[in-house]
């Protein structure tokens, strides 16, 4: 039988979701309870849930179903529902999934760890816990980093104030709500004098932080990059509209902060960006970009992009494919739009078929991975700076990830050692490497040169 003290979590969706599964792993340690990653030995589940498009949700609740099938065959005792899903479908979601032992709202989550402490000790707890209208934005509480040690992320601010037609997240996670430097410069110092090299900052919107605090984005990347044992602070999340130009001097002359940006600008047609609701135009877009390779030419940009919104044509289509050309963007993630209830576009006219979003979909993925492919052969023959992220597996090779790949969201780079059989390297050295090919999915091969590694 399952130790009901022993439980297994399990992570839905983006970096920000994970900061919270992070959070729930912290509370659950300092309840005594213990994590396991071995789901047979595991007498209860945490399910941390992603339901910002249709298929996230439907993953989450098949996720859901199949745990509770293990719990109806003995084989698991306890299954607990928390995250995004919960907030958005609140107590409806009991009606949906009667079996499950504890349903909880976003939150510190310091009920949901004692509720899980009492159901493993078989007391009676509440079946739902609620959580505050929107949480406080304060310094997080211990994590439990599920991350390699190299890296790890840290939320600057929560919810968003934006009113984009397709996204469900202000309704999920609140209006925007900046985090205090002082705390924010303190849960760096943690991070970083727990082994992190570099931190990821994530946020809905980040580029919106501070102004709430009388402040700008600039002011506060400046002093998380000047944490004393950092390597690299990354940007991601960076809203296009009212960009804090400031920030381009750091992204261009610090030499902590990455010489990277991740900036989702969802497409590149006038009529679709008014239609989502997103500020500007395609020609706006357009000089932002124009602005942003001005002021910082070595910059590697990352975008996301939506097809198949309503009313888009072929020709709004042309269109992303051609900014993705001429601007030879690479890092793009690609999505097809999905219909959520509740949100505006819902009942927007002018739906496109499943079948033609998917082909539109599939010519922008061939577009950005052309780009891509030619961008990454470019680097053959070339040192590269490297973050070790894993240490070697069955082939030999480390995982590690360059200032132009954000972990986990772009490129991995296979890291060899030439005078041994596997990668010496350990998780965190910050190493020299020359690369030597790209493998079919466009990650790079690289050779360390043993002689200017370093920690």
């Amino acid at each position: 039988m399952s130790d009901p003290t022993l439980v297994t979590l399990v992570h839905l969706g983006c970096a920000r979701n994970l900061i919270d599964s992070e959070l729930i792993l912290g509370r659950m340690a300092e309840e005594g309870l213990v994590v396991t990653g071995d789901p047979d030995a595991a007498g209860t589940v945490v399910i941390n849930t992603c339901s910002f498009i249709g298929p996230a949700q439907q993953e989450s609740e098949q996720t859901v179903r199949d745990w509770l099938a293990r719990k109806r065959s003995g084989a698991l005792r306890h299954v607990v529902v928390a995250g995004c899903l919960v907030q958005r479908y609140r107590k409806a979601l009991r009606e949906r999934f009667p079996d499950v032992d504890l349903f909880a709202e976003i939150s510190d989550y310091r009920d949901l760890a004692r509720s899980i402490r009492g159901l493993a000790e078989g007391k009676r707890v509440p079946s739902y816990l609620e959580g505050p209208a929107q949480r406080e934005p304060e310094r997080e509480g211990a994590r439990l980093l599920a991350t390699p040690g190299s890296y790890a992320f840290l939320r600057i601010s929560h919810g968003c104030d934006h009113q984009c037609s397709f996204c469900t997240i202000p309704s999920i996670r609140g209006t925007h709500r900046s985090k205090p430097v002082e705390a924010l410069v303190s849960e760096a110092e943690e991070l970083v004098g727990a082994g992190a090299k570099e931190l990821v900052l994530v946020a809905e919107d980040s580029t919106w932080w501070g102004r709430d605090l009388g402040l700008r984005l600039p002011h506060l990347v400046e002093r998380l990059a000047d944490v004393e044992g950092l390597h690299w602070l990354r940007l991601m999340y960076a809203y296009p509209n009212d960009f804090p130009w400031e920030l381009t001097t750091l992204l261009r002359e610090h030499p902590r902060v990455a010489t990277y940006l991740d900036m989702p600008v969802q497409h590149a047609a006038t009529d679709v960006l008014r239609a989502m609701r997103r500020a500007g135009s395609g020609d706006q877009v357009r000089r932002l970009l124009d602005r942003l390779f001005a002021e910082v030419p070595d910059l590697s940009l990352r975008t996301t992009l939506l097809l198949g919104f309503p009313g888009e044509t072929e020709a709004h289509v042309d269109e992303v494919v051609d900014l993705l050309e001429t601007y030879r963007l690479g890092r793009v993630g690609a999505f097809v739009y999905s219909p959520e209830p509740g949100t505006p576009s819902y009942d927007l006219p002018g739906r496109v078929p499943a079948e033609v979003a998917a082909e539109r979909h599939a010519r922008v993925l061939a577009a950005r991975d052309r780009v891509l492919r030619a961008e990454q052969e470019a680097l053959i023959g070339r040192e590269v700076e490297l973050l070790v992220d894993e240490p070697a597996g069955p082939d030999g090779a480390c995982v590690a990830h360059g200032e132009r790949d954000a972990p986990e969201s772009d490129l991995v780079t296979w890291l060899h050692d030439a005078a041994a059989d596997w990668c010496q390297a350990s998780p965190g050295e910050v190493v020299r490497a020359r690369v030597t090919g790209v493998d079919d999915d466009h990650n790079p091969q690289a050779t360390l040169l043993r002689e200017e590694a370093r920690p």
